[in-house]
């Protein structure tokens, strides 16, 4: 059975109420009665049909629902904060909010930040980071730059950047391989939700698998990880795993080989026209940031 949205005041007053652990903490924060905030809190547990509060003699505390339903309506709460604060504040046309794949973020948004608020020192900008479309999904975001297929996202979209594919280990795994052949000699790290991984490699070199042994990782920032502890071979992600990799203390394991992927990042809105002006600005920006990367490689 679905449950209709409850009222935003009465989420509102049960966030204070939850935060404060009194229904009189919360009433002063809020500016209304300890009785207005208890019937407000009433209300929303009988739209929702549970008990959101245990009522004690001087105070109330959580129930185990309560407890479950609390952090999403803080997040809830916080994102329509942010959103409105961003779009209809005093310092609206400073806001920028983008959201972006991790491994982007971490490994080229991180150096050019530098760049972009030094040229536009006005605009405040808030990065989040996610990797699944559902992620993508939560919450108020300007821009977004996403990995794969801009129409999955249902939105207008410009290519960023493509990716180069080449194996990486340790050091001490890097001395015993002279060959592609030797690859297969260790446990080969693949990332499950790629398109193009070691089979794509081994069929642009021409290489036959043979008895290859894979251990999966959902993200090329774990593969990174797990063959800086020596759990295998992972596949480099260039340019953006180039930071990953070199934390991780690995290097390549074939020199001057590397093979083309199949996706590319995108930046991604629903509306080009439609823009405010700060993501302009940012769209600009990092569209001639990414082909600075791109003739620098």
């Amino acid at each position: 059975m679905s449950v209709n949205l409850p009222s935003l005041n009465w989420l509102r007053v049960f966030e204070a109420a939850a935060r404060c652990e009194s229904f009189a903490r919360a009433a002063v924060q809020l500016n209304m009665s300890p009785a207005a905030v208890s019937q407000q809190v009433r209300a929303l547990e009988e739209r929702l049909g549970v008990a959101l509060f245990d009522r004690h003699a001087h105070a109330v505390s959580l129930t185990a629902v309560g407890r479950a339903y609390l952090p999403s309506v803080q997040q809830a709460l916080l994102t329509l904060e942010n959103a409105t604060e961003g779009l209809f504040g005093a310092a609206r046309a400073q806001q920028l909010f983008v959201q972006s794949v991790l491994i982007f973020a971490q490994g080229l948004l991180s150096r050019g930040y530098e760049d972009f608020t030094s040229a536009h020192p006005d605009i405040n900008m808030t990065l989040t980071t996610a990797n699944l479309p559902f992620e993508f999904a939560r919450g108020f975001t300007d821009l977004q730059i996403i990995f794969g297929s801009p129409q999955a996202y249902g939105a207008e979209g410009d290519k960023l950047l493509g990716e180069k594919l080449y194996p990486v280990a340790l050091p001490e795994v890097v001395a015993g391989i002279d060959g592609p052949a030797d690859l297969m000699r260790h446990r080969l790290i693949e990332v499950a939700t790629h398109r193009a991984g070691w089979p794509h490699v081994f069929d642009s070199l021409g290489i036959l698998p043979g008895q290859a042994r894979y251990f999966y990782a959902d993200s090329t920032m774990m593969a990174m990880a797990l063959a800086s502890e020596g759990a295998g071979i992972a596949l480099a992600r260039a340019p953006a795993s180039d930071k990953a990799m070199r934390e991780a203390g690995l290097v390549p394991c074939l020199p001057g080989v590397s093979v083309w992927g199949r996706e590319a990042y995108h930046l991604v809105y629903p509306d080009r026209a439609a823009l405010r002006p700060p993501a302009r600005v940012f769209r600009d920006w990092l569209l001639d940031w990414c082909e600075r990367q791109r003739l620098s490689d």
